[in-house]
């Protein structure tokens, strides 16, 4: 899904909102979560992910063409991780492991299986 389509979809999903209204607030929000970043904070989103940047240091690299070796500069890059319940969404619709009920195991239900 590109950001149009994320907006459409919104759009559809609230009529009373004008399209270019919901356009205007995905972008103010990924704005803001790329302002966020470049100050180097982190962005955490409960039950969706976090978004944060790692740090690369300067290293040597080599240039896979010639074999010469070249000076990388440091660099910063976004990391995403996935929330849990993002994580429990995707992998209980893809397998069918979430059983019946919906419920995810936990430790408790799960030692008490192994006793049985």
């Amino acid at each position: 899904m590109i950001k149009s389509e994320l907006v459409l979809r919104i759009a559809e999903q609230n009529p009373h909102l004008y399209q270019r209204d919901v356009e205007n607030i995905v972008n103010a929000i990924l704005d803001t979560i790329v302002d966020a970043l470049a100050r180097g904070d982190r962005v955490e989103l409960r039950g969706f992910g976090a978004f944060s940047v790692k740090k690369r240091d300067a290293r040597i690299g080599r240039n896979p063409r010639t074999g010469e070796t070249v000076p990388v500069s440091e660099k910063v890059i976004p990391v995403f991780k996935t929330g849990k319940e993002m994580r429990l969404r995707l992998n209980g619709a893809s397998n069918g492991a979430s059983g019946a009920s919906g419920a995810v195991p936990t430790g408790a239900s799960i030692a008490a299986r192994a006793a049985d």
